[in-house]
């Protein structure tokens, strides 16, 4: 693993810590937003290009949205290998699951990131929103691309589907920021902390907050209601991870989803939807946290199961 310095590829650690030892993660580089009001950045079909990684619950998120806005037409995707070794994210058209650079064929992603800005300092990551006209990165922060996905192309494929409706903005913003803090990033904020005080206290706010998640699902099909908005389709790529890695991997061990029992008919019904079956691959998601976070498992040992969550 590593990250991009003025330019240069440094091999390092992508969990970074701060001095108490508790991860943190790196803000996104690239955070221009698509919309018919934009001066550069307007909706098309098949300008824009999406890079993402199966394993990556972030990038998930964007697959999602794309299929249940009728954008796989429109939006053009590459797939990286779930291995992220020494070189970071790669193309690798022989492992199944994942495909060539269909752009500029490419072999790792830092070059794409070097096209849109060659002297830049990040780390590298998907999900990955590429400007085909203008030859650059749009976004590289998916609760953005998201919010584009949701609405800037609704002229364009006649989909009026809303996952952020008005009069939910604000429920939605204050569950989104709970869950990411806590749960999204909580797991990362178990599995990466570097003293046990860090572990202890992303822990206990991790299964609070499932505790009171699984509480609000006992009279609600969905977080706010009968209906499934931005907050459910954040959440899901996170539990469909819980019980086959970040459980063992990231000793999240205090319960599984499937010990809740509002979560796991929650998630078993959201897996349901197509367009959360069909961008699921729990192969590539075992492979990815086990193979690549030496760190944490130095031997790369990939367990026996679960298979999957269900």
């Amino acid at each position: 693993m590593g990250k991009l310095v003025n330019g240069k590829w440094v091999v390092a650690d992508v969990a970074t810590s701060s001095k108490s030892g508790a991860y943190e993660r790196i803000p996104r580089s690239f955070r221009e937003f698509i919309h018919y009001d934009h001066p550069i950045f307007k909706p098309e079909s098949e300008r824009y290009h999406l890079y993402i990684s199966y394993a990556c619950p972030w990038a998930q998120r964007t697959l999602i949205f794309r299929k249940l806005k009728d954008l796989e037409k429109h939006i053009t995707m590459s797939i990286v290998s779930p291995d992220m070794l020494d070189e970071g994210w790669e193309f690798d058209p022989c492992y199944p699951g994942s495909t060539e650079d269909h752009l500029y064929g490419v072999d790792r992603l830092r070059e794409i990131y070097l096209m849109a800005d060659p002297i830049i300092t990040t780390s590298v990551t998907v999900p990955v929103l590429w400007d085909k006209k203008t030859q650059t990165i749009v976004n590289n922060e998916s609760s953005e691309i998201i919010r584009m996905f949701n609405s800037s192309f609704n002229e364009l494929t006649g989909n009026d589907l809303n996952f952020y409706p008005k009069e939910l903005e604000d429920q939605i913003d204050r569950l989104n920021e709970l869950i990411y803090e806590s749960v999204n990033n909580g797991v990362y904020r178990t599995g990466f902390a570097k003293t046990q005080k860090v572990y202890d206290k992303a822990a206990k706010d991790l299964f609070s907050t499932l505790d009171k998640l699984d509480d609000m699902l006992e009279q609600n099909k969905y977080l706010l209601g009968d209906t499934i908005t931005e907050v459910d389709l954040r959440l899901i790529p996170t539990l469909l991870r819980f019980d086959l890695v970040y459980y063992t991997h990231f000793k999240c061990n205090l319960k599984r989803i499937k010990d809740y029992k509002n979560l796991f008919r929650y998630v078993s019904d959201l897996f349901e939807l197509d367009a959360i079956k069909n961008t699921t691959n729990f192969e590539h998601i075992k492979r990815h946290y086990y193979y690549s976070h030496d760190r944490i498992n130095p031997y790369r040992i990939i367990p026996i199961g679960p298979d999957s969550i269900l």
